[in-house]
């Protein structure tokens, strides 16, 4: 049966475009196998270059000591406050050294303490971050220059649990454990001072963001009173004046709560580096993402 002009041309218009087509997949399948070959690898070799450098602001070389870290003096202070003052060690992860005043709000009276010679305090929260900066660094090198990736989703796997990990450690630097009062009152940390503390103050030393924050309670011990009810503070990073817990069959109320803090640089640096990171793999996604939705029936 003989085809019409216009079905001709219909058909001829249907194949050229078939061509144009298959010219467009094929030059959008070389961009892909380049992409899986070529600037995968380069986003990763970057990745491990600014995550190495993360690491390292963990654990800085004291000066001439390569096996040493270095220790840093800082000066705690407050713009609104003066009752409590002091200045901390740190070295990596440990408190090495602290020495405070606290001005009593009773008596005017100002205490002194100091860390006792044999302890230090580990912030587990620096420790946990550099922790998960090393796991990342972990998966990126078990993807080296010789491994070949066969498909976007392999990608996306590797970027989803190196982003993981840089979640999980830029959490820990900006969200500080919370404890409740009791917890607080027997952690190992109210056991580091000489003089040890007395029973009506309680510390708390935390990361929060880049900054090393000290909290200080003032207690006072709460008369016994079988017909009232009370309520115990639950658990928080900060609590208020006002709060009541019991301890040792004692109830205690917090009566003030001074905080203060000083910035510490490196943990600033740590915390724009995983932001870059974690731009530059959502980047990568984004880019795997555009050429999947050419091959929605293909598992990219």
């Amino acid at each position: 049966m003989a085809l019409h002009a216009s079905q001709r041309l219909m058909l001829s218009d249907l194949s050229r475009m078939s061509a144009a087509s298959q010219a467009e997949r094929t030059v959008l399948e070389e961009e892909f196998k380049w992409l899986l070959k070529e600037e995968v690898h380069a986003v990763l070799k970057q990745l491990q270059d600014i995550l190495k450098e993360a690491s390292r602001r963990f654990s800085m070389p004291a000066t001439g000591i390569e096996s040493q870290v270095k220790q840093e003096n800082f000066i705690l202070g407050s713009s609104t406050m003066d009752h409590v003052k002091g200045v901390l060690t740190l070295q990596g992860e440990a408190l090495t050294q602290a020495d405070i005043n606290i001005k009593m709000a009773k008596s005017n009276q100002v205490l002194h303490f100091t860390f006792r010679d044999d302890k230090q305090w580990k912030l587990q929260q620096i420790q946990d971050a550099r922790n998960h900066v090393n796991q990342a660094l972990q998966l990126l090198t078990s993807r080296d220059e010789a491994y070949h990736f066969k498909t976007g989703a392999q990608v996306n796997k590797l970027m989803d649990a190196v982003m993981l990990q840089l979640t999980r450690a830029r959490s820990r630097l900006t969200t500080p454990a919370s404890m409740t009062l009791p917890e607080l009152a027997s952690s190992g940390l109210m056991k580091m001072f000489t003089p040890p503390v007395p029973g009506d103050v309680m510390v708390n030393f935390y990361i929060n963001l880049s900054k090393l924050c000290l909290t200080v309670y003032q207690l006072h011990a709460l008369q016994p009173n079988t017909g009232k009810n009370y309520k115990p503070a639950g658990s928080s990073v900060l609590h208020n004046p006002g709060a009541v817990f019991e301890l040792n069959s004692t109830r205690f109320e917090v009566s003030h709560v001074q905080k203060v803090e000083c910035v510490v640089p490196w943990l600033n640096d740590t915390l724009v580096f995983f932001s870059i990171s974690l731009q530059l793999c959502q980047q990568l996604k984004d880019k795997i993402s555009v050429f999947s939705s050419y091959w929605n029936y293909r598992p990219f």
